[in-house]
């Protein structure tokens, strides 16, 4: 007699946008959440953060942008780990000036062999060539912007924005409520490119309260003092017990 074959799991789109609101995010095949990002020998507080899509509304760069990408191909499909993926996110790493993981295998299954979530790619091709990919996972209401990288050569196309622009795009399409693009550290700038699709439809949230707020620069200030106020190190100081 056969053993009875297990059901794939799979994270469901409602527990997904249900994670997504209390601050957590995708780290390989789990979900997690964090306060605080060691850079250097300093301890910065991590400020979470997503659009509201019905109050988003483009300037005059973010059009410039959508312009300068109508002379690629653009397309949607599921993920599926590829050599051209790998191939393309190893020439990106190569091009960049802070820490990534090694490989979009490393980054999304680490060994796993299944993927939890329900995950696509942005296909960004100039001709045959794959030039710029955005990897993303669906819930039922939200979309949460994984991974954006791109092929150095075409640095000048901004196609890390143009990525976020159109997986938001995408998520307006399909009636969502909300695109969470990851976080900023405050005092840190590197992560301010977030920001970038629209601030004035962006919120951040208050770990401490479970409060989404509308972001601003002053509010990410007032949280960070509080969190760093609420830091205990004594909570975080190894134990002697096994």
């Amino acid at each position: 007699m056969s053993a009875t074959p297990q059901p794939i799991r799979i994270v469901p789109g409602p527990a997904l946008d249900y994670y997504l609101g209390q601050g957590y995010y995708r780290m390989h095949q789990d979900l997690f959440t964090c306060r605080f990002l060691p850079i250097e020998g300093e301890l910065y507080t991590v400020h979470w953060l997503r659009l509201e899509l019905a109050r988003v509304h483009y300037g005059p760069e973010q059009r410039r942008l959508l312009r300068l990408a109508e002379r690629f191909t653009i397309r949607r499909r599921p993920f599926q780990l590829t050599t051209e993926l790998e191939e393309l996110y190893a020439a990106y790493r190569a091009s960049i000036t802070f820490d990534a993981p090694p490989t979009v295998e490393a980054f999304l299954l680490a060994g796993a062999t299944h993927n939890v979530f329900s995950t696509e790619v942005l296909e960004i091709r100039d001709g045959a060539r794959l030039v710029a990919a955005g990897i993303f996972d669906n819930g039922a209401r939200t979309l949460a912007g994984i991974m954006n990288f791109y092929h150095p050569e075409y640095r000048k196309f901004s196609l890390g924005k143009v990525l976020m622009l159109l997986k938001l795009e995408h998520a307006r399409a399909l009636g969502h409520h909300y695109y969470y693009p990851g976080y900023v550290v405050h005092n840190y700038p590197k992560f301010d490119y977030k920001l970038f699709p629209c601030p004035t439809a962006t919120e951040v949230f208050n770990c401490l309260t479970g409060q989404w707020l509308p972001f601003s620069w002053p509010e990410v200030h007032r949280q960070s003092a509080d969190l760093l106020a609420d830091w205990n190190e004594d909570d975080f100081a190894p134990t002697d017990e096994a």
